[in-house]
């Protein structure tokens, strides 16, 4: 019986986020005009639509956001659609200060949605997260970085207001499927063996930039080998591991 309960009320809070979210015109407007579009993708890919969890990959110098989704019972996730970044500030390298202009670099999650955004519709991160903190400049690093609409950045990541809808949508559909935590991991490029050494070579030639490349590498090679997420620590450094 309390077993019962729990799970009737888990699922009232669940439908009740997303009930939340419609009662915004433009978040109503967002479904109306791209579930279609949605449910054509998850076709395209013979995946299931129905209690899927999300996860997002930025990167930076491909201007790439890649959506991918993990089925109901399953351990891995596939690809579902790629969206290109519009606009883009800064260079390569992490986020470190307030007005650096730097898009962040690191493993982050959704921490807001917002309905009503300047942007259209957004998708808040957690930056600063526990390694930017760490690394970061400790009184000013910046704050207010969103996946969002419209085409503009100043540290944000831009995909048109079009494209912000069917993320914004596939992430309230994953919010309201019981997933709390929707991992964002963002990427100075697809950091494959030797990039790192490329990047050191064209971009920044910091030692301290230069290992964290090197650290970032190792989560997405890991996630590039298994499409699996495991749980990612960071360290009294500041430093990601498993």
């Amino acid at each position: 019986m309390k077993y019962f309960i729990l799970v009737s009320l888990l699922t009232f809070q669940s439908a009740s986020f997303k009930q939340n979210q419609l009662q915004h015109s433009r978040v109503k407007n967002a479904y109306e005009n791209k579930q279609a579009t949605i449910k054509n993708y998850f076709k395209l890919k013979h995946l299931d639509e129905k209690g899927f969890n999300l996860f997002i990959q930025i990167f930076k110098k491909e201007q790439l956001v890649e959506v991918w989704i993990k089925e109901k019972d399953k351990t891995t996730f596939e690809l579902l659609h790629t969206y290109s970044i519009c606009s883009s500030s800064g260079t390569l390298g992490p986020k470190r200060k307030e007005g650096d202009l730097q898009v962040p670099e690191g493993v982050y999650h959704i921490e807001h949605f917002n309905p009503v955004s300047n942007f259209h519709l957004s998708l808040g991160i957690n930056y600063p997260n526990t390694s930017d903190k760490i690394l970061s400049d400790k009184k000013h690093p910046g704050g207010n970085i969103y996946i969002h609409g419209n085409c503009v950045t100043i540290g944000c990541v831009p995909i048109t207001d079009d494209f912000i809808e069917e993320l914004y949508v596939l992430a309230v559909e994953a919010r309201n499927n019981g997933q709390n935590n929707i991992p964002v991991y963002i990427f100075p490029n697809k950091m494959e063996t030797g990039t790192v050494e490329k990047l050191a070579e064209e971009y920044n030639k910091d030692q301290s930039t230069i290992s964290f490349w090197k650290n970032l590498q190792s989560i997405y090679l890991d996630f590039k080998t298994s499409h699996a997420l495991k749980k990612v620590h960071v360290d009294a450094k500041g430093k990601y591991s498993f």
